[in-house]
């Protein structure tokens, strides 16, 4: 009989999933504040990662410091979830296939994270490290939901939530390559150079139409954005009005109502204003937080990962 999750094992789950959450709100930070090459240019080779300019540490400079804080605090994550593979295999074999799984994509996004350095901090390559990101944060709110002893609740419109969540990834994904083409610490860099600008200040419309596919590169990048946002709000608003009525995790969907509208109001904040970076890592925390909660509700819609086995093995 497998031993049942220990208090010390679900804070240590608890625990991950929070510095994850730090990790990518910082890895915003290192995109605003030009230290995406703080430990090196492209192509410097392990000159620039996993050493910083060659050093083991940053020195004071201070881009290279909050690059530097964004790797010890990933291998920080890493270090934590090593300890749930190996706690899981000695007392919590149920939960090991999950933290295997975790293992090894925190080891991707380290190795993405390399890549994306060494080639520039390339637009593509910084959509999947922020696609990884979120994967591996919704592996442990997956974990924590194992974990917990919440029981799944009945007559919840499952369907509907995960085409919200995966929705709401996509949307994530597709700002963090809108993100990308900012060019943030290149010599060249230009405010109004990205996807970002490419609307101008105009939110709902863009450059005088509403969505005006065609223009240009970096006015489709924006717009695959914008299109993907439509998309995500249309499906969450569904997904909270069918869950108040039917009042199934009620908690979530009034959370789910509160980052939504804050989070259109930011967005469109970052092209209304100027580029403001606080802005900028505020949109990204609150995408992230929608995405956690959408992802949660989700969930908790589900059976749990080990009940539905310990079913399986009742029958």
């Amino acid at each position: 009989m497998k031993a049942p999750p220990t208090p010390g094992f679900r804070r240590l789950v608890l625990a991950t999933g929070i510095a994850t959450f730090v990790l990518i709100i910082v890895g915003g930070v290192v995109r605003v504040s030009d230290s995406g090459l703080g430990c090196g240019p492209g192509g410097a080779g392990f000159h620039g990662w996993p050493f910083c300019n060659g050093d083991v540490a940053p020195g004071v400079d201070l881009n290279s410091i909050i690059e530097y804080t964004h790797r010890a605090l990933a291998g920080a994550v890493s270090l934590t979830i090593l300890a749930l593979v190996i706690w899981s295999w000695r007392r919590h074999r149920q939960f090991f296939a999950v933290s295997v799984a975790l293992m090894l994509l925190i080891l991707a996004q380290a190795g993405l994270g390399g890549a994306t350095v060494e080639e520039n901090l390339e637009e593509a390559l910084v959509a999947a490290h922020l696609g990884l990101a979120m994967l591996l944060l919704g592996g442990l709110l997956y974990l924590l939901r194992g974990v917990s002893s919440a029981r799944a609740e009945g007559g919840g419109p499952r369907l509907l939530a995960v085409a919200a969540t995966v929705a709401v990834f996509c949307t994530v994904v597709a700002g963090g390559y809108m993100a990308g083409t900012q060019n943030y610490g290149r010599a060249d860099y230009r405010i109004g150079d990205g996807a970002h600008h490419a609307c101008g200040k105009q939110f709902p419309s863009c450059n005088g139409d509403f969505m005006p596919f065609g223009q240009s590169r970096l006015v489709d990048i924006h717009l695959t954005h914008r299109a993907f946002m439509y998309l995500a709000s249309v499906l969450l608003i569904a997904l909270i009005v069918v869950s108040l009525r039917r009042r199934v995790a009620v908690p979530y969907a009034l959370g789910l109502s509160g980052l939504l509208v804050t989070q259109i109001l930011v967005g469109a904040l970052n092209v209304w204003l100027d580029e403001y970076e606080w802005l900028i890592v505020l949109h990204l925390a609150l995408g992230t937080l929608l995405w956690a909660t959408t992802l949660g509700l989700t969930l908790q819609l589900a059976p749990a990962p080990v009940a539905r086995r310990a079913k399986a093995v009742a029958v």
